[in-house]
């Protein structure tokens, strides 16, 4: 069954599903750094991503909300 499952994902939603960690330890940062605000090229650097995974797990973050990308493109803790 979990077998079927996993055949039955996207590759993107495959992807995800690997990304899962690197997501909640970002998500962890922010926390623990409440003032944090990165460029993607800046997280990127911090994390030791390809520019490729570092843009999926942003824009996951800030599709649950959890980001938001400023004006000046900084990604910030969205608003609680």
């Amino acid at each position: 069954m979990l077998t079927e499952t996993l055949e039955s994902l996207s590759a993107t939603e495959r992807r995800l599903a690997r990304l899962a960690p690197l997501v909640r330890r970002i998500e962890g940062e922010y926390h623990e750094m409440p003032g944090l605000k990165l460029t993607e090229a800046q997280a990127q650097r911090l994390w030791d991503l390809d520019s490729d995974t570092c843009h999926i797990v942003l824009v996951t973050l800030v599709r649950r909300r959890f980001l938001r990308r400023t004006a000046t493109g900084m990604y910030v803790r969205a608003a609680a």
